[in-house]
């Protein structure tokens, strides 16, 4: 009967209490099964819970946002002058160096310049101050003659002298100047000199003729 009663209470998960005043009539008390265990709840946050937090990471982007605008407000100027300063140094080599090579270019050098004073000249403009003639220079040639420290700026308006007279010179005499130019840079209206001569701009006139004595010299050939 015991051995039954074990069998049972192992079958059914009851548990076999005996009394021991009277283990001969122990009797089966089933006892309820342990209730599930309940997992622990989660608590959850509410939504006003949670503005706080959302309100914090709005306020903590529009702060980022605004320190990245000043950052670049204050540096933006400094980029874009430095990019003006780039520009500025690169774009002035473009001109320069043309006007340098076109300025050695021109014909310059010592000569020796006679004077004169006729009442018409080869290219059809009366006699002036700025007059000046050479054998070899075009018609509206504009050339700087200078004296020791003193210049005058003449136009070749007339031919002159002729080939024998450009010889007889110690330095070809390639440039004849008016009498008041002369006068104007030496105190003696006629005269010959040496000068140092600088070819300024080209004439588009004609030319008297194109060898002879001081004909290199004329072109700036030594």
């Amino acid at each position: 009967m015991r051995a039954r009663q074990v069998i049972i209470m192992a079958m059914t998960g009851t548990t076999f209490v005996a009394c021991p005043a009277a283990a001969a009539d122990a009797s089966v008390i089933p006892q309820a099964p342990s209730p599930a265990p309940v997992p622990p709840t989660v608590p959850t946050a509410s939504a006003d819970a949670a503005r706080p937090v959302l309100g914090n990471l709005a306020f903590l982007g529009a702060a980022f946002n605004a320190a990245l605008r000043s950052a670049y407000a204050k540096t933006a100027p400094a980029k874009t002058a430095q990019a003006k300063t780039a520009q500025a140094k690169t774009a002035q080599p473009k001109t320069t160096p043309a006007k340098t090579k076109k300025a050695a270019s021109m014909p310059s050098g010592v000569a020796t310049a006679t004077s004169f004073w006729d009442a018409q000249t080869a290219s059809g403009r009366p006699m002036r101050y700025r007059t000046i003639a050479s054998p070899y220079w075009p018609l509206g040639t504009r050339v700087r003659i200078t004296y020791k420290k003193k210049s005058a700026i003449g136009v070749v308006d007339d031919f002159g002298p002729a080939e024998w007279a450009v010889a007889q010179h110690d330095i070809p005499a390639i440039v004849d100047v008016s009498e008041r130019m002369m006068a104007d840079l030496t105190g003696v209206a006629s005269n010959t000199v040496h000068v140092r001569f600088q070819v300024l701009k080209w004439g588009k006139g004609g030319v008297y003729r194109h060898s002879g004595t001081g004909y290199k010299l004329a072109m700036g050939h030594r």
